[in-house]
């Protein structure tokens, strides 16, 4: 296992693929860990060097103590990219992830050739809302907003039909420490990026799961217009289409990075 010790926590991170492949790295969503890719890799092109970490309190990360910032959240996402001497690196964000990568590529474009945003925006809900999730896990845990969460994760089909793997990610979100979930909703909570993303450059390119109920597709197509940038719509899919539809995004995103080669 590979670690990055950080000021206040030690971040857990994987490296798969050559050493000399094109840098993809990627940032997960709420309450996943980096497994919430395992399904997609396999998928893409040979060749690349694809990077993947747990944020803290996620997966084998420690919890640091919260609230987060998403500026604080990137700038260990670029310390990671910095430590692992990494430059024109293909940013892949998924959920608060994707914010983490609008606030890299704002305050570290040097790091960046190119980013997808998926599932995501430039603002997420609204601070009380944020605060109400954060209030309801320190009341009951995160046990308590599990199948809310869930339900805005997956499609009905994917309920229906793969109901033992949704017990496994529902064990996935439950294992998050509060510390690092409650974290990561207060820096969703804080986080306005319209300004900054407005004048991104890079190219970039987003898509969303049609039956997402955590970032709407009319949300996460307003801020691809506010780009520039494609937006793709994942046809029967949730929150997490790299899972639910690995095929589909795994074609979108070999496009993507042939265009950007």
């Amino acid at each position: 296992m590979k670690t990055l010790r950080l000021e206040h926590a030690v971040l857990h991170y994987r490296i798969d693929g050559p050493a000399d492949g094109r840098p993809v790295l990627f940032a997960n969503s709420l309450g996943t860990d980096l497994r919430v890719w395992s399904a997609l890799l396999p998928l893409l092109p040979a060749g690349l060097r694809l990077i993947r970490y747990d944020k803290p309190g996620h997966g084998l990360s420690d919890a640091a103590p919260g609230p987060y910032t998403i500026a604080g959240l990137s700038a260990e996402a670029a310390a990671l990219l910095d430590h692992l001497g990494l430059r024109d690196v293909t940013v892949i964000g998924l959920s608060i992830g994707g914010m983490i990568a609008q606030d890299m590529a704002a305050r570290r474009p040097d790091l960046l050739r190119a980013m997808v945003l998926m599932d995501t925006a430039a603002q997420i809900g609204t601070a009380q809302m944020w605060q109400d999730r954060i209030d309801a896990v320190r009341a009951g845990g995160i046990a308590s907003l599990a199948e809310a969460v869930l339900a805005r994760w997956f499609a009905p089909a994917f309920h229906r039909d793969r109901a033992d793997e949704l017990a496994l990610w529902r064990n996935m979100l439950c294992r998050t420490t509060p510390e690092g979930y409650s974290g990561c909703c207060a820096a969703i909570a804080k986080a306005d990026l319209n300004t900054t993303t407005r004048a991104l450059t890079l190219p970039a390119m987003a898509m969303a799961g049609s039956e997402d109920g955590a970032t709407p597709p009319d949300l996460v197509r307003a801020t691809a217009e506010m780009m520039g940038a494609p937006f793709h719509l994942i046809e029967g899919a949730g929150h997490l289409p790299c899972v639910e539809a690995p095929e589909q995004v795994a074609a979108l995103l070999t496009r993507f990075l042939e265009q950007t080669a």
